[in-house]
């Protein structure tokens, strides 16, 4: 067997100083303490990593607010029937606090059938019950909703785990939903996340609306620092030239507990057989023993002599066989016993709300575009066990059909993407900053338009360097007359532009009917999305909306066509799509002045690229950057936090800190981040 090859990684090292995981009086982790903290207000946002001990801190908030705050109901709402578990019974009185968590059987729908003609009536049964609490998955929420109305919700708490779900999908109805009941502003709504982005990078809450919510935020780097055995976190990338198959072999370590998360079958890296690449992993691995009849695991034999026990969620052929395999990786034993499973082989499973607590690797294969599947996967190894002191996420990509250098912008762009997600920042897709092309048109003070200067007889496009935005002028466009159609396009073109493209009528029309005149779905469809999404606007406003939708869309695939080398149809061959994924986010983290590359090496017949070490001080300096960004003060209003701070210091040994859950200490330390910022920026020029 290939010895495994040392693969470019980015680091991170923590204290491992157990604070994380000891409990109060009341049986509470810290990130379960400080939600607790705030357990009075009407809408609360929890912004916290896998494993953290969300669904507790659920149950310690609920149970509050049902005894002491006149709640009638807790609903708490899931994305899928497996992840209802966590919310089981809990008997909480034993470890010190007031009260259990019960759930009678018949209302956790996620495992009962509904006993009243199906999973909706079943809610409505609950809400005339005498019980206090229901589980269930978010699409029997969204149909009882539907079904009968906002209003039997009153004097409710509506719990969402997994909240990027809301947003996923612009036309999913939960996001609707939870507007509704905001608005009527009768029920109270506990929001839960462990990674605060959306796949396709668009913001999960406007701002206007999470400003509505009171923020409970715990940090990856918070969390991981306070476990008692993980201290060691690492990043890595590796690039190869031939199928991924004969390169496998090479990052994986077949002693370590690995899930392996196999590419698409419509994806590049994919040999469109993913039966035979499972078999090929088993093969590469040692020799078939047969399958375990009790588990339905793959038993092989190493070179070493040892046996492994592989779970392969891949084959699909035998529901029976799935099944079993399936629940087999639900028994206690995957928690109580390491030896329970090896190796788990996966293809869309095994990712959000899996948890294997000795998983030490997640190797996945092809690149991943959506930043939210990265955070999940990650998530999957960062479960503190005993003897579980170092834990990696590798990343098989197919190398890139483009310049190094361009590969490498790319790859330092994601590592500070995967920074800010350490630090439950969000991660914004890019602006489009369109302007109407007049007679009194001209250049805007920071940007470049190229050797000929601003030409005031065309539409001109400036590039501003400093903060990677476009100008870009358009003859005849309509501009936004009121302030919410002025900041939707300049904040939510995404939303309206994703909306477009997953629209059934648009995909049927554009993909099989050749006749289709382009202005009927630039127009009549473009148009009516926008009037359904945005009905308050007048038709100035929407008609503003749709021309910037549209020339933001051209203007993206237009960009596809040039970075990958294709400006017809005739297809280039080769892959951009590591370069094209990162800019779906990487016009916010680019105005981050950080370097994460350390050094770019051989790497067998393609190249490494190296990371800097992520260290505790570097994920404080990438925070303060961030915040730095996001913060406005005046110099004086900066200086006097400062001043506060050195203060705080003296008094406390130590900074403020900008995740600390007291507001007045995190606005000191915005103000040092602030001073600082402007001091690199002076620095600079």
């Amino acid at each position: 067997m290939t010895k495994p090859k040392s693969i470019p990684s980015v680091s991170v090292n923590y204290a491992q100083n157990g604070s994380s995981t000891k409990s109060n009086e009341f049986g509470m982790r810290v990130m379960q303490e400080r939600a607790f903290e705030k357990r009075g207000e009407q809408y609360l946002l929890i912004k916290s990593p896998p494993a953290s001990g969300k669904s507790r801190a659920l149950m310690f908030v609920a149970l509050d607010k049902l005894n002491n705050q006149g709640v009638k109901k807790a609903i708490v709402t899931v994305p899928e029937k497996s992840i209802g578990s966590s919310f089981n019974n809990e008997p909480l009185s034993d470890f010190g606090f007031h009260w259990d968590w019960v759930v009678e059987p018949k209302w956790n729908l996620c495992n009962a059938p509904g006993e009243h003609g199906g999973k909706a009536n079943s809610v409505k049964a609950f809400l005339e019950s005498d019980d206090a609490v229901l589980v269930c998955p978010h699409a029997t929420f969204r149909n009882a909703v539907e079904k009968f109305g906002i209003e039997g919700f009153d004097d409710c708490l509506i719990a969402i785990d997994e909240f990027h779900h809301v947003s996923a999908d612009p036309d999913s109805k939960l996001g609707n939903h939870l507007g509704q009941l905001i608005a009527r502003d009768k029920v109270h709504v506990v929001a839960m996340t462990g990674s605060y982005f959306r796949g396709d990078a668009v913001p999960i809450l406007a701002p206007e609306d999470e400003a509505k919510f009171d923020t409970v935020t715990y940090t990856y780097y918070e969390q991981l620092n306070g476990y008692e055995y993980l201290k060691k976190l690492d990043i890595g990338y590796y690039f190869y030239s031939d199928a991924y198959s004969d390169s496998i072999l090479e990052v994986l370590d077949p002693n370590e507990k690995t899930i392996i998360h196999i590419p698409n079958v419509m994806s590049r890296e994919s040999t469109k057989d993913k039966y035979k690449e499972v078999e090929h992993i088993i093969h590469e691995l040692g020799d078939w023993q047969g399958v375990d009849p009790d588990t339905g695991f793959h038993l092989v034999k190493t070179s070493e002599g040892r046996t492994l026990k592989i779970a392969d969620l891949v084959d699909d052929s035998d529901p029976k066989k799935r099944e079993q395999v399936q629940n087999s990786l639900k028994l206690p034993e995957m928690k109580s016993n390491r030896d329970h499973v090896d190796m788990i082989i996966a293809l869309g499973m095994a990712k959000e709300g899996f948890d294997w607590i000795w998983c030490e690797h997640a190797l996945t294969v092809g690149y991943r575009s959506s930043l939210t599947e990265i955070i999940q996967i990650i998530g999957r190894a960062t479960r503190d066990a005993k003897g579980k002191t170092h834990a990696r996420f590798t990343n098989l990509i197919a190398e890139p059909d483009a310049s190094e250098e361009a590969v490498t912008e790319a790859v330092n762009d994601t590592l500070k993407a995967i920074a800010a997600s350490l630090l439950m920042e969000q991660v914004l897709a890019p602006r489009f900053n369109f302007t109407p092309k007049t007679q009194q048109s001209g250049p805007v003070e920071g940007f470049d338009y190229g050797e000929g200067g601003y030409d005031p007889k065309k539409s001109n496009v400036g590039f501003n360097e400093d903060t990677g935005h476009f100008q870009i002028e358009i003859k005849g466009l309509t501009e936004p007359k009121s302030a919410d159609a002025q900041r939707i396009c300049e904040q939510d073109l995404n939303e309206v532009i994703t909306a477009f493209v997953q629209d059934k009528t648009t995909i049927e029309q554009g993909l099989f009917n050749d006749e289709m005149i382009p202005e009927e779905l630039t127009q009549v469809r473009m148009g009516k999305i926008v009037k359904d999404k945005y009905p308050e606007l007048d038709e100035e406003d929407q008609e503003a909306v749709r021309q910037h939708a549209v020339a933001a869309l051209n203007l993206t695939q237009k960009a596809k066509e040039i970075s990958s080398g294709n400006d017809s149809d005739v297809d280039m061959g080769g892959s951009t799509a590591l370069i094209d994924g990162v800019r779906q986010y990487a016009l916010s983290v680019r105005d981050l002045e950080m370097d994460l590359i350390d050094s770019i090496n051989p790497f067998g017949e393609a190249y490494a690229i190296l990371a800097k070490t992520m260290s505790e001080d570097s994920l404080k300096q990438v925070a303060a950057v961030i915040s730095a960004k996001r913060v406005n003060l005046t110099h004086e209003e900066a200086r006097g936090l400062a001043m506060r701070a050195l203060k705080f210091k003296q008094e406390r040994g130590r900074l403020p800190s900008l995740t600390s859950a007291d507001a007045w200490e995190k606005r000191m330390a915005e103000g040092v981040a602030f001073l600082a910022r402007m001091k690199a920026e002076a620095a600079n020029g």
